[in-house]
């Protein structure tokens, strides 16, 4: 019997963990216990050990089943990919048995190209609708290049600051939908520019491109960084999961989401996560725009809020843990994208532990079993002295995002933070929003402070893991990266 490569999420379950990875498991899982799971397939761990068995390509049998899939995905979903009439749209995102946040490439839209971008938007001329189409298109372009091809962020990021800057405008959603389209062909020719060929149109040939740039990721600097530090090793490999799109973007009826079932900084058993609307899930984690508490969210989408915390308790009672999620709302629907065993604080731990106790969902030794002795350290932390904070002037204020205290001199760059930690000075990072590339400086500063993000996003989570003080979304900063310095209060730090 030939090799199973592929699983959809309607075969596999959570104790499937190994060979779907974290993330298939629990899609898995959820879809098995009744959640709102958009229906797609994993691609299994074991194909990735052979993807480098095979001088890192793919081999004829999992892309041949990997196609499998994708029919099967298409009957279940009633669209069809690469189709001019109802396209299938995918994600393609990784998971490891073990969660390894912001480390590993995810790619959205997957399955677009020029026709496909025509013929939807002839399908529903509301203006909208087009802004719509091409701002998952550039996304896909600008996600596509930097996972799969390795062209760098920084180029598409320097296009639509510029892009910002013409127009008069602070955020992305100002851009109209002839800006996107603009900026879609201005991808398409730095992508050609840079690369020397066209970009893919063939949406066959992107997914197998995008299987791979997965599998490649596992074998990435930052992710090896991150495996040495948890003890992951190296020969587990990853899964890739591909999953219909939904879309948060879609409008203002539509949103994207990042919760916790208990508070990850203090363990208090209360809903915590934050809501954006008319976004797509990058946008929460990347931090590009600071988004509204999750408790808002029943305002704006009271159906959708309601049947999330029934999601919530489900999955608590199935678990028997505090559980991470991410979600997406498209036209007031709720859909569930993921869920894992929440990363927490150590003071929320020993909270959690004891909670999880009194709530009959633990025993005291499976109790005592969840804690991390490595993570005992953290309720440690330096902290300042109780009255010297009293008595001091706040001149900006952010989210304590991970707790402790923390000073040094402020460094710009993980390169700097690295360097001068190595000469004994203490360091403070500073960053717009960190990145998976800055894990080493933020190893190396004594904290952590960004500009953007809350508190799911990659600084913030990064930071708690790793037992740092961070402090994340301090706008009031007004950063110049390019001459490594910030104002603040009328004051300018170099």
């Amino acid at each position: 019997m030939a090799n199973k490569w592929v699983y959809t999420f309607k075969e596999g379950n959570m104790s499937m963990r190994n060979l779907l990875g974290g993330k298939g498991a629990n899609l898995a899982e959820m879809t098995e216990i009744g959640l709102p799971v958009p229906q797609g397939f994993t691609i299994t761990t074991e194909a990735c050990t052979q993807y480098y068995e095979d001088g890192r390509k793919i081999n004829d049998e999992i892309m041949a089943q990997a196609m499998e899939g994708v029919a099967w995905m298409e009957k279940e979903n009633g669209k069809k990919f690469g189709d001019l009439e109802n396209p299938l749209l995918v994600s393609v995102r990784s998971g490891a048995r073990a969660s390894m946040p912001g480390m590993m490439d995810t790619i959205l839209n997957l399955g677009l190209n020029d026709d496909v971008v025509a013929a939807m938007i002839k399908g529903n001329p509301d203006p909208a609708f087009e802004r719509f189409v091409y701002d998952s298109y550039r996304r896909f372009i600008q996600m596509f290049s930097d996972v799969v091809m390795e062209v760098g962020k920084k180029y598409f990021e320097q296009l639509i600051d510029k892009m910002k800057e013409e127009k008069g405008v602070q955020y992305d959603v100002d851009l109209t939908a002839a800006d996107l389209k603009e900026l879609a062909e201005q991808f398409k020719a730095e992508y050609k520019n840079q690369l020397g060929t066209d970009f893919p149109s063939d949406p066959v040939e992107q997914l197998k491109l995008a299987i791979e740039a997965v599998f490649r990721s596992w074998d990435n600097p930052r992710a090896n960084v991150y495996r040495r530090d948890n003890d992951i090793p190296y020969s587990w490999g990853t899964a890739v999961n591909v999953m219909p799109m939904v879309f948060g973007n879609l409008n203002n009826e539509s949103g994207t989401g990042v919760a916790f079932t208990r508070d990850p900084a203090t363990g208090e058993k209360k809903l915590m996560g934050e809501f954006l609307k008319n976004a797509q899930g990058e946008d929460v984690v990347a931090g590009v725009r600071t988004p509204m508490p999750i408790a808002q969210m029943e305002q704006e989408f009271p159906e959708a809020y309601a049947e999330f915390i029934k999601v919530c308790e489900t999955l608590e009672n199935h678990y028997h843990d505090m559980q991470d999620m991410e979600f997406t709302v498209e036209n007031k629907k709720l859909y569930m994208l993921q869920c894992r065993n929440g990363k927490r604080t150590a003071q929320a731990a020993l909270k959690i532990a004891c909670d999880l106790v009194d709530e009959g969902h633990k025993t005291e030794a499976e109790a005592v079993a969840m804690i991390d002795p490595r993570n005992l350290d953290t309720l440690l932390h330096p902290q300042f002295d109780a009255a010297a904070l009293k008595a001091a002037t706040p001149i900006g204020k952010g989210l304590g995002a991970s707790p402790g205290a923390a000073c040094g001199k402020i460094v710009f760059t993980a390169d700097d933070a690295v360097e001068w930690a190595e000469k004994g000075e203490k360091v403070i990072l500073v960053r717009l929003e960190t990145s998976p590339e800055d894990i080493t400086g933020m190893k190396s500063a004594e904290g952590i402070l960004t500009v953007r993000g809350g508190m799911t996003s990659h600084a913030a989570v990064v930071a708690r893991g790793m037992g740092e003080c961070c402090v994340s979304g301090c706008g009031d900063i007004d950063m110049d990266e390019e001459n490594k310095q910030f104002t603040l209060a009328g004051k300018t730090f170099k």
